[in-house]
């Protein structure tokens, strides 16, 4: 029987945490902060089986633009600049039907709160439960939009 599980917590500076970094990790990709110049490169990383970015009006975008975009929009020293969803998924679907689910999630909240959602659907790991997939779900703490050339624009913070 399938168990469900959801949590939610702030990627936050006061923490000394960077949204580019979670990023990075929870994608398996190489990214670089452009606020501290730090390269993230996590491309060595398994076990990531989908990764994937929606935005309200259904474009996507590019995931290094997104989340420097995201650091950049917020001027405080301990700005919240990203909240991360971290959801069990059934290991009795499929990796599609894993995936149709957290992409369906994702959409839900890119349109419900006006965010960009950036998320990644991992394995288990070598050791431990087995059937513990699970996706993590990246949200900007802003509204976003595009100008007239199609770039990012980060409005009011988002209440979700």
């Amino acid at each position: 029987m399938a168990l469900y599980r959801a949590e939610t917590k702030p990627i936050s500076r006061k923490d000394g945490r960077s949204s580019v970094a979670a990023a990075a990790y929870r994608s398996g990709a190489c990214l670089v902060d452009d606020r501290t110049g730090n390269a993230h490169d996590y491309t060595r990383r398994r076990g990531v089986v989908a990764t994937g970015i929606i935005t309200p009006d259904g474009q996507g975008c590019e995931r290094n633009a997104l989340w420097n975009g995201a650091e950049a929009a917020e001027k405080r020293k301990d700005g919240r600049t990203a909240r991360e969803w971290v959801l069990a998924l059934p290991a009795e679907l499929t990796d599609q039907q894993r995936l149709d689910l957290t992409a369906q999630f994702s959409r839900s909240l890119a349109e419900r709160f006006g965010v960009a959602v950036d998320f990644a659907i991992h394995r288990p790991g070598r050791e431990g439960d087995q059937r513990n997939h699970h996706a993590h779900v990246l949200t900007t703490t802003r509204h976003i939009s595009r100008d007239a050339s199609g770039a990012l624009v980060f409005g009011d913070k988002a209440q979700p």
